[in-house]
Parts: C-alpha cells; sequence; structure tokens
C-alpha cells in the first residue's frame, strides 16, 4: 500500500531530571505518546518503531528548569498518505451518498457518491446494503470488504481521508487481485506508444534518499534531487 513509508532518524529525547534513573524506560514511554497521531515532524502518522540508545552518558541541560537530553536513532513506521496515493482500507458502512472506510485501524476515511465512478449502482437486497458493478457483476462492495481508493485529501488534525473509487484501477480489492491484470492489458497495449516517448526523453534519473534529522525540538529533512543527461 503506498502512503507506508520507513525513515531513519536522528533523535534527541528531552527528559525530566527526576527519571534519570530510568532512562530507558523513559525514552520508551515519550515515543509510544506519538503514536497514531500525526506529527508535523515526522510529516506523518507514527505506525511503529525501533530505537537504540546512542549515548547513554545524557547531557543536563542548563536552564530555569534543566532536562536530560538523550541522544538516540531510530527506524519509523510512518503512513503518510497523500492526494493521488492509493491506499486501502476496511468498509464499515454504506449508504446511497456514501462509503466510509477504516484505514490501518485508526484512520477514517469517506467516499462520497460523487466519487464513485458510474460503473457502481447502490442496492439492498435481503436487507443488506452493497454497490455492485453493472459492468462486472462480482464486483461488489459490501460492510467487511477491503477496498483500494485514491486519496483526495487528508485533514491532519482528526486523521480524515477523503477518497474517490474514481479510476478503474480502484474498488473491492479481492476483485481487482483476480480480475484487473486481465483488464489493465487493454490500458497497456493502448498507451504503450505514450510510454516509449516518455522513456526517449529520459535518459537517466537519479533521486536521492530523504533522511529526517531531530534534535533540539526541531526536524531537520534534506531531499536530494538530480537530474542528469547524457550529451
Amino acid at each position: 500500500m503506498e502512503g507506508l513509508k520507513v525513515s531513519d532518524a536522528n533523535l534527541v529525547v528531552f527528559l525530566h531530571p527526576s527519571k534519570s534513573n530510568r532512562v530507558s524506560k523513559a525514552v520508551l514511554h515519550e515515543l509510544s505518546s506519538h503514536l497514531f497521531q500525526f506529527s508535523e515532524i515526522f510529516d506523518g502518522v507514527l505506525l511503529a518503531y525501533d530505537v537504540d540508545i546512542v549515548d547513554r552518558n545524557a547531557k543536563l541541560l542548563s536552564g530555569i528548569h534543566p532536562y536530560i537530553g538523550v541522544r538516540l536513532k531510530a527506524k519509523l513506521l510512518l503512513f503518510s498518505p497523500k492526494p493521488n496515493m492509493l491506499i486501502e482500507g476496511n468498509v464499515v458502512k454504506l449508504t446511497p451518498e456514501s462509503i466510509h472506510v477504516i484505514v490501518l485501524g485508526f484512520a477514517s476515511a469517506v467516499i462520497i457518491d460523487e466519487d464513485v465512478r458510474e460503473e457502481f449502482e447502490y442496492r439492498t437486497k435481503h436487507g443488506k446494503e452493497v454497490y455492485r458493478s453493472k459492468a462486472h457483476r462480482r464486483h461488489v462492495i459490501e460492510v467487511g470488504t477491503m477496498v483500494r481508493f485514491l486519496v483526495k485529501s487528508l485533514d491532519r488534525e482528526i486523521l480524515h481521508i477523503c477518497g474517490s473509487l474514481e479510476p478503474s484501477n480502484t474498488g473491492s480489492i479481492h476483485w481487482l487481485d483476480q480480475n484487473f491484470g486481465e483488464l489493465s492489458l487493454i490500458d497497456r497495449s493502448g498507451t504503450k506508444r505514450e510510454r516509449e516517448n516518455e522513456m526517449k526523453m529520459q535518459e537517466h534519473a537519479v533521486v536521492g534518499g530523504e533522511e529526517i534529522s531531530l534534535g533540539n525540538d526541531q526536524s531537520k529533512k534534506s531531499k536530494k534531487r538530480r537530474l542528469r543527461e547524457e550529451s
């Protein structure tokens, strides 16, 4: 699924001196307090972490309220959805106007009817609400279905996603995995010549990695992108 990434980070965690005799426990408690919340520092939601204390001889920082600075190296699993990414979630509610989804067990998403492609129609059969494809009768979305959808926007404060089922490669993951490969052959044949032209225009592309470095309550993020063309 798009939107998930692993980042290596250099962190400095500030602890109260009263916790100096249990630094490891205090560090884990501090990191855990950031789980499943959107962080501007990490540019995403922290889902999990693996941490290593670099220097156990923490430094006492001077000030009116002195704190201990502990340096860490951490590997962070982050969820950072952006517009036009494809993400996945579990359908929890259907109405004629919307499809409601939970992503990764904590983030809510809604797909309103105007963002559902015309292929799907809402039906109620034997008291069961479904969105069924008119083109492919076995392509059905109901409560409990895992769906793949396009991100339109994200409200970071409440972790709410607005999604879309307009693209043809969105819908029930189970159905897409079984059938979309065959359907995409038509699309691939239609766009093959276009992709070949794009490849001729881009001979070489080198993209640098991303590193997050945190210290003194600030984040430093560097991205390097270089494009080199052969003469």
